[in-house]
Protein backbone atom coordinates (compact mmCIF):
# COMPACT_ATOMS: atom_id res chain seq x y z
CA UNK A 1 0.00 0.00 0.00
CA UNK A 2 2.99 2.69 0.57
CA UNK A 3 4.17 2.62 -2.95
CA UNK A 4 0.73 3.05 -3.70
CA UNK A 5 0.54 6.08 -1.76
CA UNK A 6 4.17 7.15 -3.36
CA UNK A 7 2.83 7.10 -6.36
CA UNK A 8 -0.47 9.01 -6.07
CA UNK A 9 1.22 11.45 -4.75
CA UNK A 10 3.72 12.16 -7.66
CA UNK A 11 0.78 11.62 -9.76
CA UNK A 12 -0.94 14.23 -7.87
CA UNK A 13 2.27 16.61 -8.17
CA UNK A 14 2.66 15.80 -11.94
CA UNK A 15 -0.88 16.38 -12.44
CA UNK A 16 0.04 20.43 -10.89
CA UNK A 17 2.75 20.69 -13.28
CA UNK A 18 0.54 20.37 -15.87
CA UNK A 19 -1.70 22.69 -14.78
CA UNK A 20 1.01 25.09 -14.32
CA UNK A 21 2.26 24.27 -17.75
CA UNK A 22 5.76 22.90 -16.53
CA UNK A 23 5.06 20.13 -18.00
CA UNK A 24 3.35 20.15 -21.00
CA UNK A 25 0.16 17.94 -22.63
CA UNK A 26 2.75 16.87 -25.63
CA UNK A 27 5.33 15.59 -23.29
CA UNK A 28 2.44 13.58 -21.34
CA UNK A 29 0.96 12.39 -24.46
CA UNK A 30 4.51 11.07 -25.46
CA UNK A 31 5.29 9.41 -22.18
CA UNK A 32 2.40 7.93 -22.08
CA UNK A 33 2.33 6.60 -25.74
CA UNK A 34 5.98 5.26 -24.66
CA UNK A 35 4.77 4.03 -21.63
CA UNK A 36 1.66 2.26 -22.15
CA UNK A 37 2.67 -0.95 -23.76
CA UNK A 38 5.34 -1.63 -21.02
CA UNK A 39 2.89 -1.34 -18.55
CA UNK A 40 0.54 -3.11 -20.15
CA UNK A 41 3.00 -6.23 -20.79
CA UNK A 42 3.68 -5.81 -16.69
CA UNK A 43 0.30 -6.38 -15.97
CA UNK A 44 -0.26 -9.18 -18.36
CA UNK A 45 3.44 -11.14 -16.93
CA UNK A 46 2.19 -10.52 -13.60
CA UNK A 47 -1.36 -12.27 -14.10
CA UNK A 48 0.46 -14.93 -16.53
CA UNK A 49 3.23 -15.71 -13.27
CA UNK A 50 0.30 -15.14 -10.28
CA UNK A 51 -1.96 -18.21 -12.17
CA UNK A 52 1.25 -19.84 -13.40
CA UNK A 53 1.42 -20.42 -9.43
CA UNK A 54 -1.76 -20.97 -8.42
CA UNK A 55 -1.91 -23.78 -11.31
CA UNK A 56 1.26 -25.29 -9.34
CA UNK A 57 3.89 -24.96 -12.14
CA UNK A 58 6.71 -23.40 -10.13
CA UNK A 59 5.94 -25.76 -6.51
CA UNK A 60 6.27 -28.76 -9.25
CA UNK A 61 9.74 -27.61 -10.84
CA UNK A 62 10.94 -27.13 -7.28
CA UNK A 63 10.06 -30.35 -5.80
CA UNK A 64 11.17 -32.17 -8.81
CA UNK A 65 14.68 -30.11 -8.63
CA UNK A 66 14.61 -31.53 -4.81
CA UNK A 67 14.29 -34.94 -5.82
CA UNK A 68 16.76 -34.72 -8.58
CA UNK A 69 19.46 -33.49 -6.64
CA UNK A 70 19.55 -36.49 -4.71
CA UNK A 71 19.98 -35.20 -1.02
CA UNK A 72 23.19 -32.78 -2.09
CA UNK A 73 22.76 -29.73 -1.36
CA UNK A 74 25.38 -28.15 -3.55
CA UNK A 75 23.48 -29.76 -6.53
CA UNK A 76 19.72 -28.38 -5.32
CA UNK A 77 21.33 -25.09 -5.17
CA UNK A 78 22.75 -25.09 -8.26
CA UNK A 79 19.54 -25.64 -9.52
CA UNK A 80 17.83 -23.11 -7.40
CA UNK A 81 20.57 -20.48 -9.32
CA UNK A 82 19.39 -21.96 -12.76
CA UNK A 83 15.85 -21.59 -11.59
CA UNK A 84 16.07 -18.26 -10.68
CA UNK A 85 18.19 -17.00 -13.79
CA UNK A 86 15.67 -18.42 -16.15
CA UNK A 87 12.90 -16.84 -14.06
CA UNK A 88 14.50 -13.42 -14.23
CA UNK A 89 15.78 -13.86 -17.66
CA UNK A 90 12.40 -14.56 -19.07
CA UNK A 91 9.87 -13.79 -17.09
CA UNK A 92 11.43 -10.70 -15.16
CA UNK A 93 12.91 -10.21 -11.87
CA UNK A 94 9.64 -9.07 -9.95
CA UNK A 95 7.85 -12.46 -10.97
CA UNK A 96 11.64 -14.38 -9.38
CA UNK A 97 10.94 -12.44 -6.29
CA UNK A 98 6.99 -12.80 -5.72
CA UNK A 99 6.78 -16.65 -6.89
CA UNK A 100 10.11 -18.46 -6.59
CA UNK A 101 10.88 -16.76 -3.08
CA UNK A 102 8.16 -18.90 -1.51
CA UNK A 103 9.33 -22.29 -3.54
CA UNK A 104 13.09 -21.89 -2.56
CA UNK A 105 12.59 -21.56 0.62
CA UNK A 106 10.04 -24.06 1.25
CA UNK A 107 12.45 -26.56 -0.68
CA UNK A 108 14.82 -25.73 1.88
CA UNK A 109 12.80 -25.80 4.66
CA UNK A 110 11.48 -29.75 3.78
CA UNK A 111 15.59 -30.33 2.86
CA UNK A 112 16.25 -29.29 6.51
CA UNK A 113 19.25 -26.49 4.89
CA UNK A 114 19.45 -22.92 5.93
CA UNK A 115 16.88 -20.79 3.66
CA UNK A 116 19.35 -17.73 3.57
CA UNK A 117 21.92 -18.95 1.29
CA UNK A 118 18.66 -19.51 -1.06
CA UNK A 119 16.80 -16.54 -0.09
CA UNK A 120 19.82 -14.81 -1.03
CA UNK A 121 20.35 -16.59 -4.44
CA UNK A 122 17.18 -15.43 -5.21
CA UNK A 123 16.87 -11.83 -4.43
CA UNK A 124 20.63 -11.37 -5.60
CA UNK A 125 19.73 -13.05 -9.64
CA UNK A 126 16.85 -10.98 -9.61
CA UNK A 127 18.85 -8.42 -9.86
CA UNK A 128 21.69 -9.18 -11.53
CA UNK A 129 20.47 -11.89 -13.98
CA UNK A 130 18.17 -9.46 -15.39
CA UNK A 131 20.53 -7.78 -17.55
CA UNK A 132 19.85 -10.53 -20.68
CA UNK A 133 16.57 -9.53 -22.42
CA UNK A 134 13.83 -6.40 -22.90
CA UNK A 135 11.38 -8.59 -20.57
CA UNK A 136 13.77 -9.27 -17.68
CA UNK A 137 13.09 -5.64 -16.37
CA UNK A 138 11.25 -2.22 -16.50
CA UNK A 139 14.61 -0.47 -17.54
CA UNK A 140 15.35 -2.86 -19.71
CA UNK A 141 11.80 -2.57 -21.78
CA UNK A 142 12.10 1.43 -21.40
CA UNK A 143 15.81 0.97 -22.91
CA UNK A 144 15.22 -1.20 -26.18
CA UNK A 145 11.92 1.24 -26.76
CA UNK A 146 13.82 3.83 -26.51
CA UNK A 147 16.97 2.62 -28.72
CA UNK A 148 14.55 0.27 -31.08
CA UNK A 149 16.26 -2.43 -30.76
CA UNK A 150 14.95 -6.72 -30.72
CA UNK A 151 15.26 -8.95 -28.20
CA UNK A 152 18.22 -10.62 -30.11
CA UNK A 153 19.44 -7.32 -30.76
CA UNK A 154 19.29 -6.56 -26.88
CA UNK A 155 20.65 -9.72 -25.91
CA UNK A 156 23.53 -9.49 -28.42
CA UNK A 157 24.60 -6.15 -26.83
CA UNK A 158 24.17 -7.26 -23.03
CA UNK A 159 25.50 -11.36 -22.89
CA UNK A 160 28.68 -10.38 -21.30
CA UNK A 161 27.21 -8.09 -18.92
CA UNK A 162 24.46 -10.73 -18.79
CA UNK A 163 27.01 -14.12 -17.67
CA UNK A 164 28.93 -11.61 -15.21
CA UNK A 165 25.98 -10.48 -13.61
CA UNK A 166 25.06 -14.28 -12.79
CA UNK A 167 28.38 -15.77 -12.17
CA UNK A 168 29.17 -13.65 -9.55
CA UNK A 169 27.12 -13.74 -7.01
CA UNK A 170 26.94 -17.28 -7.33
CA UNK A 171 30.58 -17.58 -6.83
CA UNK A 172 30.51 -15.37 -4.04
CA UNK A 173 27.75 -17.29 -2.00
CA UNK A 174 29.39 -20.20 -3.08
CA UNK A 175 32.30 -18.94 -1.44
CA UNK A 176 31.00 -17.54 1.50
CA UNK A 177 28.85 -20.32 2.59
CA UNK A 178 30.50 -23.74 2.02
CA UNK A 179 28.93 -25.40 4.86
CA UNK A 180 25.51 -25.17 4.24
CA UNK A 181 26.09 -25.90 0.97
CA UNK A 182 28.09 -29.13 1.01
CA UNK A 183 26.02 -31.31 2.88
CA UNK A 184 23.27 -33.49 2.47
CA UNK A 185 19.78 -33.87 3.34
CA UNK A 186 16.56 -36.46 3.06
CA UNK A 187 13.66 -35.34 0.13
CA UNK A 188 10.64 -35.09 1.57
CA UNK A 189 8.12 -36.92 -0.64
CA UNK A 190 6.29 -34.50 -3.42
CA UNK A 191 3.22 -33.17 -3.27
CA UNK A 192 0.91 -34.42 -5.38
CA UNK A 193 -0.85 -31.03 -7.97
CA UNK A 194 -4.07 -30.53 -7.27
CA UNK A 195 -5.14 -30.03 -10.54
CA UNK A 196 -2.92 -32.14 -13.27
CA UNK A 197 -5.33 -30.36 -16.15
CA UNK A 198 -4.80 -26.95 -15.19
CA UNK A 199 -1.27 -27.68 -14.45
CA UNK A 200 -0.43 -29.37 -17.88
CA UNK A 201 -2.20 -25.89 -19.75
CA UNK A 202 -0.59 -23.73 -17.26
CA UNK A 203 2.98 -25.26 -18.24
CA UNK A 204 2.20 -25.72 -21.79
CA UNK A 205 1.18 -22.19 -22.21
CA UNK A 206 4.87 -20.89 -20.62
CA UNK A 207 6.54 -23.25 -22.81
CA UNK A 208 4.74 -21.21 -25.91
CA UNK A 209 5.45 -18.47 -24.29
CA UNK A 210 8.82 -17.92 -23.37
CA UNK A 211 10.03 -18.38 -27.35
CA UNK A 212 7.58 -15.55 -28.54
CA UNK A 213 8.69 -13.43 -26.01
CA UNK A 214 11.92 -13.69 -27.44
CA UNK A 215 10.60 -13.50 -31.01
CA UNK A 216 10.79 -9.53 -31.74
CA UNK A 217 7.07 -9.42 -31.56
CA UNK A 218 6.28 -6.71 -29.03
CA UNK A 219 6.20 -8.47 -25.75
CA UNK A 220 2.86 -6.63 -24.71
CA UNK A 221 0.80 -9.03 -27.42
CA UNK A 222 2.14 -12.52 -26.66
CA UNK A 223 2.26 -11.77 -22.48
CA UNK A 224 -1.75 -10.79 -23.45
CA UNK A 225 -2.55 -13.48 -25.10
CA UNK A 226 -1.17 -16.00 -22.58
CA UNK A 227 -2.83 -14.09 -19.30
CA UNK A 228 -6.33 -14.00 -21.50
CA UNK A 229 -5.50 -17.94 -22.36
CA UNK A 230 -5.06 -19.18 -18.56
CA UNK A 231 -7.90 -16.18 -17.52
CA UNK A 232 -10.07 -18.77 -19.51
CA UNK A 233 -8.93 -21.91 -18.46
CA UNK A 234 -9.33 -20.49 -14.73
CA UNK A 235 -12.83 -19.33 -15.43
CA UNK A 236 -13.75 -23.73 -15.77
CA UNK A 237 -11.50 -24.82 -13.43
CA UNK A 238 -10.93 -22.49 -10.56
CA UNK A 239 -13.10 -19.24 -10.88
CA UNK A 240 -12.49 -18.15 -7.45
CA UNK A 241 -8.92 -17.44 -8.38
CA UNK A 242 -10.08 -15.28 -10.91
CA UNK A 243 -10.04 -11.58 -8.27
CA UNK A 244 -9.10 -7.84 -8.61
CA UNK A 245 -5.72 -8.16 -6.70
CA UNK A 246 -4.36 -10.11 -9.73
CA UNK A 247 -3.88 -6.92 -11.40
CA UNK A 248 -1.11 -5.06 -9.94
CA UNK A 249 -2.43 -1.66 -9.61
CA UNK A 250 -0.68 -0.53 -6.68
CA UNK A 251 2.73 -1.02 -9.10
CA UNK A 252 0.81 0.83 -12.02
CA UNK A 253 0.41 3.73 -9.19
CA UNK A 254 3.75 3.87 -8.59
CA UNK A 255 5.44 3.33 -12.06
CA UNK A 256 3.01 6.16 -13.46
CA UNK A 257 3.70 8.46 -10.90
CA UNK A 258 7.49 7.68 -11.02
CA UNK A 259 7.34 8.22 -14.83
CA UNK A 260 5.01 11.62 -14.49
CA UNK A 261 7.61 12.88 -12.03
CA UNK A 262 11.20 12.20 -14.13
CA UNK A 263 8.91 13.90 -16.73
CA UNK A 264 8.42 16.95 -15.02
CA UNK A 265 11.70 16.82 -13.24
CA UNK A 266 13.39 16.92 -16.77
CA UNK A 267 11.09 19.51 -17.94
CA UNK A 268 12.61 21.97 -15.15
CA UNK A 269 16.39 20.39 -15.79
CA UNK A 270 16.62 19.33 -12.44
CA UNK A 271 18.75 16.15 -13.33
CA UNK A 272 20.94 17.74 -15.39
CA UNK A 273 23.19 17.68 -12.03
CA UNK A 274 23.46 14.25 -12.87
CA UNK A 275 25.00 14.54 -16.20
CA UNK A 276 27.77 16.31 -14.80
CA UNK A 277 28.77 13.40 -12.75
CA UNK A 278 27.44 10.74 -15.44
CA UNK A 279 30.16 12.29 -17.98
CA UNK A 280 30.41 11.06 -21.70
CA UNK A 281 32.30 8.57 -23.97
CA UNK A 282 32.27 5.53 -24.23
CA UNK A 283 35.79 4.25 -22.77
CA UNK A 284 36.28 1.88 -20.15
CA UNK A 285 36.48 4.62 -17.47
CA UNK A 286 33.87 6.91 -18.92
CA UNK A 287 31.33 3.28 -19.09
CA UNK A 288 32.55 2.72 -15.59
CA UNK A 289 31.63 6.42 -14.16
CA UNK A 290 27.97 6.05 -15.62
CA UNK A 291 27.67 2.84 -14.03
CA UNK A 292 28.55 3.73 -10.71
CA UNK A 293 26.64 7.06 -10.70
CA UNK A 294 23.44 4.46 -11.79
CA UNK A 295 24.03 2.27 -9.19
CA UNK A 296 24.86 4.98 -6.45
CA UNK A 297 21.62 6.60 -7.63
CA UNK A 298 19.68 3.26 -7.66
CA UNK A 299 20.65 2.83 -3.64
CA UNK A 300 19.36 6.10 -2.86
CA UNK A 301 16.25 6.00 -5.30
CA UNK A 302 15.20 2.97 -6.88
CA UNK A 303 16.50 1.61 -9.79
CA UNK A 304 13.50 3.22 -12.05
CA UNK A 305 13.47 6.60 -11.24
CA UNK A 306 17.55 6.41 -11.32
CA UNK A 307 17.06 4.90 -15.23
CA UNK A 308 14.90 7.47 -16.25
CA UNK A 309 17.41 10.51 -15.03
CA UNK A 310 20.31 9.13 -16.12
CA UNK A 311 18.22 8.08 -19.59
CA UNK A 312 19.69 11.15 -21.62
CA UNK A 313 22.72 11.07 -20.59
CA UNK A 314 22.86 7.88 -22.03
CA UNK A 315 23.19 8.60 -25.36
CA UNK A 316 24.22 5.69 -27.32
CA UNK A 317 24.05 1.99 -27.17
CA UNK A 318 27.05 1.35 -25.41
CA UNK A 319 26.41 4.29 -22.30
CA UNK A 320 22.56 2.74 -22.33
CA UNK A 321 23.88 -0.80 -21.72
CA UNK A 322 26.54 0.39 -18.91
CA UNK A 323 23.44 2.51 -17.50
CA UNK A 324 21.38 -0.30 -16.89
CA UNK A 325 24.36 -2.69 -15.45
CA UNK A 326 24.53 0.51 -12.95
CA UNK A 327 20.69 0.57 -12.21
CA UNK A 328 19.99 -3.11 -12.22
CA UNK A 329 23.07 -5.13 -11.07
CA UNK A 330 24.55 -2.58 -8.69
CA UNK A 331 20.73 -2.55 -6.93
CA UNK A 332 21.94 -5.25 -3.78
CA UNK A 333 22.77 -2.82 -0.73
CA UNK A 334 19.30 -0.85 0.40
CA UNK A 335 15.91 -2.41 0.68
CA UNK A 336 14.35 -0.16 -1.81
CA UNK A 337 16.88 0.14 -4.70
CA UNK A 338 14.38 -2.70 -6.65
CA UNK A 339 10.89 -3.13 -6.44
CA UNK A 340 11.68 -6.26 -6.10
CA UNK A 341 14.04 -6.57 -3.31
CA UNK A 342 11.08 -5.23 -1.08
CA UNK A 343 8.99 -7.81 -2.62
CA UNK A 344 10.85 -10.29 -1.65
CA UNK A 345 11.68 -9.09 1.81
CA UNK A 346 7.86 -9.08 2.29
CA UNK A 347 7.54 -13.02 1.02
CA UNK A 348 10.43 -13.79 3.35
CA UNK A 349 8.35 -11.70 6.52
CA UNK A 350 5.63 -14.25 6.07
CA UNK A 351 7.50 -17.54 5.77
CA UNK A 352 8.87 -16.41 9.22
CA UNK A 353 12.26 -15.83 7.63
CA UNK A 354 14.23 -12.74 8.96
CA UNK A 355 17.28 -11.54 7.67
CA UNK A 356 19.11 -8.27 9.12
CA UNK A 357 19.07 -5.26 7.17
CA UNK A 358 22.16 -3.78 7.82
CA UNK A 359 24.00 -7.56 6.91
CA UNK A 360 22.03 -7.41 3.62
CA UNK A 361 23.34 -3.86 3.17
CA UNK A 362 26.79 -5.39 4.13
CA UNK A 363 26.95 -8.01 1.40
CA UNK A 364 25.34 -5.96 -1.18
CA UNK A 365 28.82 -3.09 -0.68
CA UNK A 366 30.58 -6.15 -1.12
CA UNK A 367 29.25 -8.02 -4.16
CA UNK A 368 27.38 -4.49 -6.04
CA UNK A 369 30.94 -3.15 -7.11
CA UNK A 370 32.58 -6.39 -8.09
CA UNK A 371 29.28 -6.84 -10.34
CA UNK A 372 29.14 -3.76 -11.64
CA UNK A 373 32.87 -3.61 -12.47
CA UNK A 374 33.13 -6.62 -13.76
CA UNK A 375 30.05 -6.24 -15.85
CA UNK A 376 31.57 -3.16 -17.27
CA UNK A 377 34.52 -3.94 -18.72
CA UNK A 378 32.83 -7.38 -20.10
CA UNK A 379 30.81 -4.85 -21.89
CA UNK A 380 33.93 -2.83 -23.08
CA UNK A 381 35.50 -6.41 -24.11
CA UNK A 382 32.92 -7.39 -26.27
CA UNK A 383 31.65 -4.59 -27.41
Amino acid sequence: MRIAIVGAVLIALGLVAMATGVLPVEAVGALAARSAPILGFVVAMTIVAELAAEAGVFRAIAQHLARFARGRAIVLWLFVVAMATASTIFLSLDTTAVLLTPVVVSVAAHARISPIPFALTTVWLANTASLLLPVSNLTNLLAAERLDLAPVEFAALMWAPAAVGVLVPTVFLFVTRPRQLLRRYVPDEPTPPRDRVLLGIASAVLLVLVPLLVSGIEVWIPASAAAAALALVFVFRRPSVLRPGLVPWRLLVFVAGLFLAMEAAHELRLTDVLGSFAGQGEGPLELLRLSGVAALSANVADNLPAYLALEPFASSPLRTAALLIGVNAGALITPWASLATLLWHHRLVAMGVEISWAKFAALGCIVAPIVVAGAVLALSATS
